[in-house]
């Protein structure tokens, strides 16, 4: 429509001039708009005007409003933008959240009473997010001896913690596995669900959706520790401890066993991977935690830094074969359902003159002398499963071995998938007319051979000898000694 029809328009309408300033005025000020420095000018009034009200409101009236969230929705309002971030670690009001659970459990400390005293100048003097991150292991438990009181409480037959399943789960201990491939990406899976037994804990992944194997160089063990706050899951607080990180190399893993679905490889270090059985693709992941300072384990990310493994016992320059005897071993043969067989054994021994090849000979028991009657309970398997299918492998359970040195301290320590296999060799045994059987496992701190003996007509295993091998530089730096 052109200018002449407007204003002919709007004076049929009995308002020509008003029409005729306004139509004047549009155009010199579009014109404007288009000038850089005039469009910097008013794009910078815009955000003046469109600035959030909240923002805009004293500070004292902002934390006030939000003094009336709870901990879950104060802790997810960091989430909106860098000014509610910072407004959302506030000393105060996470130290006013921290007092009332002290005092809900009537433990107010001579620390905290003393902060209190000195008001709102003690409790600001801590770093930011420092009463944020308190509430939190308060909450979760951390701050309490009570569960490491329990831990300290040792099972007289394994010799492991009796509470270990309580304590994992009343903190809510979780795992997670990531895997990472060849370009740096990384997935990450939770856990399926956990067993318990009395020497280790046995976690499964049984997800579908993992990435091609052929593409992974890596996986990593984590121990994670979430914050009970009323928010959604993936934004829930928490705490993750790496507990080990394989490389994963086809040709440097052991095949352990196959059934007609699935096969499994052993990748190191208590993890074991399931294939489908005609290709390379996970279908599941199985790990073995060895229950010795689990839980420190799994949580050394959010506890004070725990003791290292590796205790070194007290120098002996008197006795010349220090390191040689006073051995303590339990070992257990179980799946996720039951315990096939365990044993403790004490008082082992080396002589000087039997050390060979770099180890150092423990013998449990001996074909010449089967004094302990240690046999197998039901038959030898593991069951398995995914999201869709599950199964059993034959011929296949996990060992958990405990060994301790002298001064009762734990040295050795295993739990890993374990495979019977029949033996190259057949003992002549009048007692025992099945087959022979055995079982291996090694790594770099020592190896386990255990052998066999099948009662046809019962379908049961004896254990006809059993020798555990300990690496005689574990010995060397354990003891101090040069053997």
């Amino acid at each position: 429509m052109s200018s002449q029809s407007v204003k002919t328009q709007r004076q049929d309408a009995g308002q020509p001039s008003i029409i005729k300033s306004k139509s004047m005025s549009r155009k010199p000020r579009k014109a404007a708009l288009q000038h850089p420095s005039v469009h910097r000018m008013t794009s910078k009034r815009r955000e003046k005007t469109c600035e959030n009200s909240l923002e805009r409101m004293p500070l004292e009236i902002i934390l006030r409003i939000l003094s009336y969230l709870d901990t879950g929705s104060l802790f997810c309002i960091s989430f909106v933008n860098k000014y509610f971030h910072e407004l959302s670690n506030s000393n105060a009001m996470w130290y006013q959240f921290y007092i009332r659970e002290r005092t809900k459990k009537k433990k107010a400390g001579q620390q905290d009473q003393m902060i209190h005293a000195l008001g709102m100048v003690g409790v600001q003097e801590r770093p930011r997010g420092y009463w944020r991150n308190t509430f939190f292991k308060e909450i979760t438990g951390l701050n309490l001896n009570k569960w490491r009181t329990k831990l300290r409480r040792i099972d007289p037959f394994s010799g492991m913690p009796r509470h270990t399943e309580e304590v994992i789960r009343s903190l809510c201990i979780t795992w997670e596995i990531t895997v990472t491939d060849g370009r740096g990406r990384q997935s990450t899976f939770e856990q399926s669900h956990a067993s318990f037994s009395s020497t280790a804990v046995f976690v499964f992944w049984g997800t579908v959706s993992w990435p091609p194997f052929n593409q992974l160089t890596s996986l990593e063990l984590r121990g994670v520790l979430r914050v009970p706050l009323n928010c959604p899951a993936p934004y829930r607080p928490g705490w993750k401890s790496v507990m080990s990180k394989v490389k994963l190399q086809r040709e440097h893993s052991e095949l352990c066993v196959s059934d007609k679905i699935v096969k499994m490889l052993y990748v190191g270090q208590g993890i074991t991977l399931g294939f489908w059985k005609d290709q390379w693709e996970i279908a599941f992941v199985m790990v073995n935690l060895h229950n010795h300072r689990l839980v420190d384990r799994s949580l050394h990310a959010s506890i004070s830094p725990c003791t290292a493994d590796g205790v070194c016992a007290l120098f002996d320059d008197v006795d010349p074969e220090y390191g040689l005897h006073g051995y303590t071993a339990y070992i257990e043969l179980h799946n996720t359902v039951r315990v096939i067989m365990s044993g403790r054994f004490s008082q082992l021994f080396c002589r000087r003159d039997q050390i060979s090849n770099g180890y150092l000979p423990l013998e449990v028991i001996s074909e010449n002398n089967i004094s302990p009657n240690i046999h197998l309970v039901g038959d030898v398997s593991l069951p398995w499963r995914t999201e869709a299918l599950h199964g059993t492998v034959k011929d296949c359970c996990m060992i958990s071995l405990t060994v301790w040195d002298e001064a009762k301290q734990p040295f050795w320590w295993v739990s890993a998938p374990v495979v019977m296999t029949k033996a190259s060799q057949d003992t002549v045994s009048y007692d025992l007319d099945g087959g022979s059987f055995s079982i291996l496992y090694q790594d770099s701190e020592g190896r386990v051979e255990m052998r066999l003996k099948q009662m046809e007509y019962k379908e049961q295993y004896f254990v006809v000898n059993l020798v555990i091998y300990i690496a005689v530089a574990k010995v060397n730096k354990h003891f101090g000694r040069d053997y």
